[in-house]
């Protein structure tokens, strides 16, 4: 018998000793966040060594979704499974931003071909043909928590997008924004500055068809 297939052995025997009740109750704290997702680390925290997480998905107890991504098989989908499934293996440290984020806030009627992220400037990823990734450090303050990820809030959505939407798609999304009480026109104008020229004046011109 073979040193590998000894130690798989051994493993799956330690995990089998456990209470599957104890591991399960782990395991659910993490996908309870997250709509029923976690990932291969998390499983590993909750108890389950990696020869049991491959146990648990060829019974179909666990849903691959792809490579270190699982779903328990019991939970229903999660309305915002893909962005789930993005804050996962981004290891937690993507937001949701700008265009995906208005998407988010059902404000305007954007819809983007691909998913944006903004992610710390340090942040190291292989590169993804789905996703466009921005970095920057994000205040605390311009984030917010849903269940299973996090996104910009709606005025930081706006100002981030400010320079490189059309106008008249921008007007749309800021007046949507100002009647719902998301943002309001000094706001808007305070922060632009620090956006960049480009912001600043796209969010202007926007402001000025509004008649804000």
């Amino acid at each position: 018998m073979t040193r590998t297939l000894l130690t798989v052995i051994c493993s799956t025997i330690d995990h089998m000793r456990q209470d599957p009740q104890t591991l399960r109750r782990r395991l659910s704290q993490f996908a309870g966040e997250r709509g029923g997702y976690f990932s291969a680390a998390e499983a590993l925290a909750a108890g389950y060594s990696y020869p049991a997480q491959h146990y648990h998905q060829r019974r179909g107890d666990w849903l691959r979704v792809e490579r270190g991504i699982y779903r328990l098989a019991d939970w229903p989908e999660a309305p915002d499974a893909d962005l789930i499934r993005w804050t996962l293996w981004s290891r937690d440290q993507a937001v949701v931003s700008h265009d995906s984020a208005l998407v988010v806030h059902e404000v305007g009627d954007v819809m983007p071909a691909r998913i944006h992220l903004t992610v710390p400037p340090a942040f190291r990823a292989q590169t993804q043909s789905s996703a466009v990734i921005h970095r920057a450090e994000l205040p605390s303050g311009d984030v917010e928590t849903r269940v299973g990820f996090r996104v910009t809030d709606p005025e930081r959505s706006i100002l981030d997008v400010a320079s490189i939407m059309e106008i008249d798609r921008l007007a749309r999304v800021i007046e949507e924004a100002i009647q719902r009480g998301l943002t309001s026109p000094a706001r808007l104008r305070q922060r632009s500055d620090a956006f960049g020229a480009d912001a600043a004046l796209g969010i202007e011109r926007a402001l000025r068809q509004v008649g804000g």
